[in-house]
C-alpha cells in the first residue's frame, strides 16, 4: 500500500448497556472484524462503554435526592472502567493482536481523582497494544453534568499512524475552537470526533472542522433503540415510558477529506463497520492555501497557552 495512505474503520454500534464486560467483548469482536478488513485505524462512539446516560432526560434526572436517580448512578459508576485495575486489558491485547489502532469511549472511574467520579473519557490505544492517551472531556454537555465530572487537558495529545498525526475529541468538545487548535498546533492532519450518536451533530460540524483545519475528519457515533436496553436494567419501565422515538441516538458516522468533501455520508439506523482508504497527499495539497497553526497563524498576534497537567485535589509530600 502507499505509504500516504490509511485504511480507518468506523465502528457504530449499540453498548449492551450498562454492561461493561458484554460491551468490551462487542469491542473487541468488531476489533477482530477491522482486522479482517485491513482496517488500520477505527474508532468507536463517545461513553460506548458501560453507554450514554439516557436515564438523565428519559426519568426527569435533575430530581434532587431521588431515590431512582441514585440507584441508577451508583450501577453506571459499578459498570465503569478502571484503567487501573486492568478494565482495557483485553481490548489492549486484541489490538495488539490484530495490528488495528483505536479510539474508544469510555465512561472512566477515575482512582486518581478518588474513585468515586466519573469522567466521559475518549482513549487512544496504538498497533501495540498500548494505551497513549486518556482524555477526559473538559465541559460535560447539559444533562451530562447531572453524572459525569469536567476533565482537564492531560489528553489533548496527538499521536503518529503512518503518514498521519492523530488527535480527536469527545462530542460537543469539537464546538471548542481553543480545543481543536490545541490538537492542530502539534500537526493533528486526521481529527477523530466521538459522538453518543445522531446525525444533527455530524452533519454540519463534520465538514466544518475538515474545511478549518485541512484534515481529513472521522465523525463515529454510538446507535441506541428503545430495544438496546437490556432486560435487567434499574427502573427499565421508567426508562421506556419517557422513550417516544425509535432511536434515542441514531447513528451519524461519517468521514470527511480535508477540502470538506464526504467520503462517508452520514450512516443512519443501523450498526455496522464503514471503512474508506485516505491518503496524506491530499492534507499537503489543501495546507497549501490554508494551515492554521503554520503559515496562517500570527503567532506574534495571538497564541494558545494549554496546561497538560493532570489535575488533582492533593500533592502528597513523604520524605
Amino acid at each position: 500500500m502507499n505509504n500516504d495512505n490509511l485504511k480507518v474503520g468506523l465502528a457504530q454500534i449499540a453498548p449492551v448497556w450498562l454492561d461493561r464486560e458484554a460491551t468490551l467483548l462487542k469491542v473487541i469482536d468488531y476489533i477482530y472484524q477491522a482486522k479482517n478488513d485491513q482496517v488500520e485505524l477505527m474508532a468507536f462512539g463517545e461513553a460506548l462503554v458501560p453507554g450514554y446516560p439516557f436515564w438523565i432526560e428519559l426519568t426527569q434526572g435533575a430530581r434532587f435526592n431521588a431515590p431512582d436517580q441514585k440507584t441508577l448512578h451508583a450501577h453506571y459508576m459499578k459498570q465503569a472502567v478502571q484503567l487501573e485495575n486492568g478494565d482495557l486489558d483485553a481490548v489492549c491485547a486484541a489490538v495488539k493482536s490484530t495490528g488495528v489502532a483505536i479510539y474508544l469511549g469510555i465512561i472512566e472511574r477515575a482512582k486518581n481523582r478518588g474513585g468515586h467520579s466519573l469522567y466521559c473519557t475518549m482513549v487512544y490505544i496504538n498497533q501495540l497494544g498500548k494505551i497513549c492517551s486518556v482524555h477526559r472531556k473538559l465541559v460535560p454537555t447539559h444533562d451530562e453534568r447531572l453524572t459525569w465530572s469536567p476533565g482537564d487537558g492531560h489528553g489533548l495529545q496527538v499521536h503518529q499512524l503512518g503518514a498521519f498525526t492523530l488527535g480527536g475529541l469527545n462530542c460537543w468538545e469539537n464546538w471548542m475552537p481553543l480545543a481543536r487548535s490545541a490538537l492542530y498546533a502539534q500537526g493533528e492532519d486526521l481529527h477523530v470526533a466521538i459522538w453518543p450518536g445522531c446525525d444533527r451533530n455530524t452533519l454540519d460540524l463534520t465538514p466544518f472542522i475538515a474545511k478549518e483545519s485541512r484534515s481529513y475528519v472521522m465523525s463515529v457515533s454510538g446507535l441506541m433503540r428503545p430495544s438496546d436496553f437490556p432486560n435487567n436494567t434499574p427502573y427499565l419501565d421508567d426508562i421506556l415510558a419517557g422513550c417516544n422515538t425509535d432511536f434515542l441516538s441514531n447513528g451519524g458516522s461519517c468521514l470527511c477529506g480535508p477540502d470538506g468533501e464526504w467520503l462517508i455520508e452520514p450512516q443512519t439506523g443501523q450498526e455496522g463497520l464503514y471503512t474508506a482508504i485516505i491518503d496524506h497527499e491530499k492534507v499537503r495539497q489543501e495546507r497549501q492555501n490554508f494551515d492554521p497553526s503554520g503559515h496562517y497563524s500570527r503567532p506574534d498576534v495571538t497564541k494558545l497557552v494549554v496546561d497538560r497537567r493532570r489535575q488533582s485535589t492533593v500533592e502528597f509530600i513523604d520524605k
